[in-house]
């Protein structure tokens, strides 16, 4: 039998007596400071480890993996039964959906992923700068993080048995994990390319603010109809499998150290694993 202590039930208290768009905005606000965090390690150095750096990159993906399938993708599954629709349809259509949109996006909206040259740049040609292309990078991945959030807090008005505050905030306490090493990801290249320290650590801090905004989108979504619930998971399931794939992945092997961010990963699958069946 697992024990509550009084802190512990003092703060599921206070959140259950909030609104859900108020409890995804506190939660992502926590994802925001998290990135924030992690941006503040341009203060005190400056380089991190290309070893430690790839094997939080792969600690990142692995979390969002795990959050994609336990807190997302399996709920999504389960809500679809008790409405009556077909368990594989909201979590097939979502999760392409939430795909295909970020693949949408990620081909117009201008960026530059980490390291890459500069002729390497993707989405319709533009004159902007380098660093505002590193910026938007990591700013475009961040939407799905927040929107997951949202959507999870959400879900808990609904009633649907299939979630819970608990598991919302195991999600949130996930997604602000992986959000450290993506906030220093952001800084450490910002301040190589010649930015001040402070200029470094404000647009690395300022890549997670999208996920309060998109906290705040996904639970206020969810919380005026319902039907869209089951597909609202799954979408955001699917946005964050393409991330993880199309830049955590890739930028985590890019030196080659294939060992390290894979076990990296699979740390990460396992923490965010504990954290939703132990919390839940």
């Amino acid at each position: 039998m697992i024990r509550i202590d009084k802190k512990e039930g003092d703060i599921m208290d206070f959140f259950s007596n909030l609104s859900p768009i108020t409890q995804a905005l506190i939660a992502t606000l926590f994802t925001w400071g998290v990135t924030a965090l992690g941006a503040s390690g341009v203060f005190l150095t400056k380089e991190v480890n290309r070893k430690i750096l790839d094997t939080m990159l792969g600690f990142a993906g692995g979390v969002m993996i795990a959050a994609s399938y336990f807190s997302l993708l399996a709920p999504s599954i389960e809500m679809a039964k008790d409405l009556k629709i077909s368990p594989w349809l909201p979590a097939v259509s979502g999760f392409l959906l939430g795909g295909l949109v970020l693949y949408v996006i990620d081909k117009l909206l201008p960026h530059l992923h980490i390291n890459f040259p500069e002729e390497d740049k993707e989405g319709i040609k533009t004159t902007w700068k380098r660093t505002t292309l590193l910026i938007l990078a990591i700013t475009l991945h961040n939407i799905p993080e927040g929107l997951a959030v949202g959507v999870a807090f959400g879900a808990i008005a609904s009633g649907v048995e299939s979630t819970s505050l608990a598991s919302a905030i195991a999600l949130a306490i996930g997604i602000g994990l992986q959000n450290f090493p993506e906030g220093l990801a952001v800084s450490m290249p910002l301040r190589r390319e010649g930015l001040p320290l402070s200029k470094s650590f404000f647009y690395g801090q300022l890549s997670g603010v999208v996920e309060p905004i998109a906290g705040i989108i996904g639970a206020w979504a969810v919380t005026i109809a319902r039907p869209i619930l089951p597909y609202a998971l799954a979408f955001a399931a699917g946005a964050m499998i393409y991330v993880v794939v199309e830049e955590l992945i890739p930028e985590a092997q890019r030196t080659g150290e294939t060992d390290l961010s894979t076990i990296g990963a699979m740390l990460g699958f396992a923490i965010m694993m504990l954290l939703d069946i132990a919390l839940s």
